[in-house]
C-alpha cells in the first residue's frame, strides 16, 4: 500500500495531507469534503482533484489544517493535496498542468501580515503629529 505525506503553508495556516490508495474519499479535519461548508471553500479545495481527473478517484485523502482563517487553511490544504498527488503519481504532465493552471497549487505564497508597530493602529498607520 502506497502512502504519501505532504504539507503546505499559507499566512499562519499549516496543512498536512496523507494520501493513500483508496476509493476517492476526501476528509478535511475529519469532515467529508462533500458536506464541508461554505461551498466556496469546498470548491477551492476541490480544484487540484478536478484537474487530476481519474487519478483522484484512486486515492483517499486525509487533510488536517490549523492556524490562520478558513480561507488560508483551504489554500494550504489545496497546495498540500496538489503536491501529494504529483508525488504519488510521479507524473510530470500533472505537475505542468498544475503550474499552468495556477502556480500557487504547487508553490507556497510567502506573504505574511506585517506586525503592528507601536504608536499606531496598524503596521504602517501612525498618529498624526500636530505642531500647533
Amino acid at each position: 500500500m502506497k502512502m504519501v505525506l505532504a504539507s503546505a503553508r499559507r499566512k499562519t495556516a499549516r496543512a498536512r495531507v496523507i494520501l493513500r490508495d483508496g476509493r476517492g474519499r476526501v476528509f478535511v479535519n475529519g469532515t467529508p469534503l462533500e458536506i464541508l461548508e461554505p461551498e466556496v471553500i469546498r470548491l477551492k479545495i476541490m480544484e487540484p482533484l478536478r484537474l487530476a481527473g481519474s487519478l483522484a478517484e484512486k486515492v483517499d485523502i486525509y487533510a488536517e489544517a490549523e492556524g490562520g482563517g478558513i480561507v488560508s487553511q483551504a489554500s494550504a490544504i489545496r497546495t498540500a493535496i496538489a503536491r501529494a498527488l504529483v508525488e504519488w503519481s510521479g507524473s510530470e504532465e500533472l505537475k505542468k498542468l498544475y503550474l499552468a493552471y495556477d502556480r500557487r497549487l504547487l508553490v507556497e505564497d510567502p506573504r505574511q501580515a506585517e506586525p503592528k508597530k507601536p504608536r499606531g493602529r496598524s503596521a504602517r498607520a501612525k498618529r498624526q503629529k500636530s505642531y500647533r
